[in-house]
């Protein structure tokens, strides 16, 4: 049986590698969090967005209608394999939707998950922290919501926000921000060895895309809940946020919790790559339903 992040597919194992942060020379046991003296020189990856096209489609089957089918079937296929997923109850499922304001997180949501039955899918949406939140580290209030056995969990945004808001603010220390990346790839690993599939995907979308989103939500009446001031200082710091996904992506793509990037400036082709990954994780989880109780096998209802 193949692991969950890998395919039997050839041409998909391609495609899917192509958009993952490279692991040449990277050292996956080594501590980002350890001494100096203790980290092995040059065995840090580096990534550079730059490197990949928000506009790509690289799952594309070069036509928009076409997608959208493929993405309809994926959809339903999906919502069986989850009805099985909680059935089986030997795992768990934790997605992580991580991007910039307009990324797509709320359009994936809707058009992958959508159709999955409310029984054991849930979504949780991750704000500023609550004072009493604040009073805990920081990694307390995302425990309480990893999934239980036979759960997906969606999470909209993370606890990689830890690694990305308080960066670009200054609001910690270069040794802070190292230490983080240690405890992620700590808790990732926890979560892993104790039977949590975790998938995650940054949604990739371009400084000028990002603008057309924004002023859509402003001519629009029904979108200006969606619209905070506070998304446009965010654009002002775009270069350091961006900075600050590449150092995230290259500390914490581990084989256990490792990152998918997807190009979504396209909404159609991000949710067909999103789900074609899914269903291939899912897949690999061999899942089945539990054995019947004997009792039951020559049972009639009157």
């Amino acid at each position: 049986m193949a692991q969950p992040f890998e395919s039997n597919s050839k041409d998909l194992a391609q495609r899917w590698a192509r958009w993952q942060p490279g692991t040449a020379g990277h050292d996956t046991d080594s501590r980002a969090d350890g001494p100096p003296e203790r980290r092995k020189a040059g065995k840090r990856r580096t990534v550079s967005l730059k490197d990949f096209d928000p506009s790509a489609k690289p799952f594309s089957l070069g036509d928009k209608a076409q997608d959208k089918a493929v993405v309809e079937s994926l959809a339903m296929e999906l919502d069986e394999l989850q009805n099985l997923f909680y059935a089986d109850k030997r795992h768990k499922l934790l997605v992580i939707l991580q991007g910039t304001d307009t990324s797509g997180k709320d359009g994936t949501i809707r058009g992958v998950f959508g159709r999955m039955s409310a029984l054991g899918v849930h979504t949780v949406g991750w704000k500023a922290p609550t004072e009493a939140e604040r009073a805990h580290d920081y990694l307390w209030r995302i425990h309480q919501q990893v999934p239980a056995a036979g759960e997906i969990t969606i999470f909209n945004r993370s606890h990689y926000e830890e690694v990305l808001v308080p960066v670009v603010n200054g609001w910690i220390t270069p040794e802070q921000h190292h230490q983080r990346f240690g405890h992620i790839n700590d808790f990732e690993r926890m979560l892993s060895q104790t039977g949590t599939t975790v998938l995650k995907f940054l949604l990739h979308i371009g400084f000028d895309e990002q603008r057309q989103r924004l002023q859509e939500r402003l001519d629009d009446p029904t979108k200006h809940w969606k619209f905070a001031m506070g998304d446009i200082e965010a654009r002002k710091q775009w270069p350091q946020y961006q900075k600050a996904y590449e150092q995230l992506l290259a500390a914490t793509h581990t084989p256990w919790a490792p990152w998918t990037i997807v190009p979504a400036n396209s909404k159609t082709h991000r949710n067909l790559m999103i789900a074609t990954v899914l269903r291939e994780v899912l897949r690999n989880l061999d899942l089945r339903y539990p054995p019947g109780d004997p009792a039951l096998a020559h049972f009639t209802v009157e």
